[in-house]
């Protein structure tokens, strides 16, 4: 009966549903109370849910029932994280260390509450403005809710994805370097419940910053041997809709807001900045870079 109420919240962890997941974990701690493992995954239930009092609860119960186990810290370790006591949260990781020195999982959790102590000792000293998606990476939450969604979910089986994460969450200014990975962006608008429209590789979604220089041309060899078939005759154009033409039109004119905003934006100028880029997303709401820039301006202001 325990196994089935066990198996019965791990399928409502996997879908999101962490109310129902720690009601199963109840059901289940009920039957057979000292099974460590049922405390650990309500834990990890209650963490997802933001209630890291309970989460720690259940994560100190843990380690009480099974000392030798190191996942039972890392759950100690997510909770102390969760309520921002950094210290204990490192204390709990490198003890799990110590009974598993090589668990990948408990290493790149000791990481983001020494990076979290670190900022938390400078935010003392002088708190600078805070990053406007910064609280979207932080805590054990930010991969529940990744596990949770069915398309990032997937992406968390790819290491460079994982590595990007992490690093993103130790430092969310990081963001800019991934700003092209479409992964990224589809994981920021899951922890920011926001859609993004996607868009093809290639497409230009980066923070204002110097322009690029452009590619070189692929050079051509000084003398063709081979005789060039004739070109194929090319289509008619083929006519396109009012509504397609106004489309293209309104997309030309946001790019010409995007660069206008830009060099406000080189030059310090915010406000003139966010009005530049505000009248882009009016006129093309499907490209995210006009998002990311002007978050980038807000950021720099302090807002």
């Amino acid at each position: 009966m325990a196994d089935e109420a066990k198996a019965k919240g791990n399928a409502a962890f996997s879908s999101g549903d962490f109310n129902a997941a720690i009601k199963h974990f109840t059901d289940a701690i009920n039957l057979s109370p000292t099974n460590h493992v049922l405390y650990s995954n309500r834990s990890a239930a209650y963490a997802s849910l933001h209630q890291y009092e309970a989460a720690l609860s259940d994560a100190k119960r843990t380690v009480e029932l099974k000392p030798d186990w190191s996942k039972g810290y890392s759950r100690l370790g997510a909770a102390h994280l969760g309520l921002h006591q950094y210290q204990d949260a490192v204390s709990a990781y490198k003890k799990g260390l110590e009974i598993d020195p090589n668990n990948e999982a408990l290493k790149s959790g000791l990481a983001d509450a020494q990076s979290a102590a670190t900022a938390s000792a400078s935010r003392s000293r002088a708190a600078p403005p805070p990053n406007p998606f910064g609280d979207a990476f932080q805590g054990p939450e930010m991969w529940a809710k990744l596990t949770a969604d069915p398309t990032t979910r997937v992406f968390l089986q790819q290491p460079d994805f994982v590595k990007a994460m992490q690093e993103i969450q130790r430092n969310p200014s990081k963001l800019n370097e991934y700003l092209q990975d479409q992964r990224v962006m589809q994981a920021l608008g899951v922890l920011l419940n926001v859609k993004f429209k996607a868009h093809g590789g290639g497409d230009d979604m980066e923070i204002p910053e110097a322009d690029s220089p452009p590619a070189p041309s692929p050079s051509r060899p000084a003398k063709e041997e081979v005789k060039k078939p004739e070109p194929e005759p090319e289509p008619e154009p083929m006519e396109i809709t009012e509504e397609e033409k106004e489309k293209k039109e309104k997309k030309e004119k946001a790019l010409k807001e995007k660069e206008a905003g830009n060099a406000a934006y080189k030059k310090k100028d915010f406000e003139t900045a966010i009005k530049h880029y505000t009248t882009a997303m009016e006129l093309d709401d499907g490209d995210i870079s006009y998002i990311t820039n002007r978050a980038a301006v807000y950021l720099e202001m302090g807002k």
